[in-house]
């Protein structure tokens, strides 16, 4: 289980996360990706970066059964710093991400993507967020993103999934590819950036950012303020207990 980077002689840098079986995240996993993230921006040699995944999807969100097997609320704060991190950490790189997802992309997996640049699918990639199904709140921040704000509604409150070319249609994702074909589809964009001037892009990312209408950092850390009341009253647990019962 590891969080591993590429780097490619034309500043394209991959980043690959390998959690088996569903690259559903430890604790000490967001907070690792954070870093990573993070020390791609910062690095001048890096002019684009690459997020993908090994194994049967993108990213499944938190390890919900790390959180249950954890005595107290270490592993419920520890998700929920990490994964802000992490968000946080692609949102403010000082260059592109571009997202390469296959498979399933769910909870946590959204608020990775929904900060990305760019994303480019797999034919057979789809997007939810069940955190209703878990007794939680979040990435609602990051599924406005992707979808118009009553289709983003309908998928929370209802925890459906939308297919990846219904997001082409949508104008979020960029291209759907054979499974085959996705690194190769999301590395070709990275090289069209990477050849642009890494000063220009750079300012560019920075100044995108500056003209969002959404403040993801603030908004996504506002939700996780009603995940911790649904934790004290009692109504997350239930719901992660009986998951992890389905899944075991």
């Amino acid at each position: 289980m590891a969080i591993s980077v590429r780097h490619h002689d034309n500043g394209t840098s991959v980043v690959t996360m390998d959690y088996p079986p569903v690259n559903a995240l430890p604790v000490a996993g967001w907070f690792r990706l954070a870093e990573v993230l993070q020390a791609a921006g910062t690095d001048p040699a890096v002019r684009v970066v690459v997020l993908r995944a090994e194994g049967r999807g993108f990213n499944a969100g938190v390890d919900l059964k790390e959180m249950q097997r954890t005595t107290g609320f270490d592993a419920l704060v520890g998700a929920n710093r990490g994964c802000y991190l992490a968000f946080k950490a692609i949102y403010e790189c000082a260059v592109p991400v571009i997202a390469a997802v296959h498979g399933f992309c769910l909870g946590g997996g959204v608020g990775l993507v929904g900060n990305c640049d760019t994303i480019v699918a797999a034919d057979d990639a789809y997007f939810g967020v069940p955190e209703v199904d878990r007794g939680a709140l979040g990435a609602a921040t990051h599924l406005a993103r992707l979808v118009p704000q009553h289709l983003m509604r309908t998928l929370y409150f209802t925890s459906r999934t939308i297919a990846a070319k219904d997001l082409v249609q949508h104008g979020s994702v960029l291209e759907t590819v054979p499974a085959a074909d996705l690194l190769d589809a999301a590395l070709a964009v990275a090289a069209e950036v990477a050849a642009k001037d890494p000063r220009v892009i750079r300012a560019a990312k920075a100044a995108l950012n500056g003209i969002d209408p959404m403040d993801v950092n603030r908004s996504y850390r506002y939700e996780q303020g009603y995940t911790f009341e649904l934790n004290l009253t009692g109504a997350a647990d239930e719901q992660r207990d009986a998951f992890v019962a389905r899944h075991d």
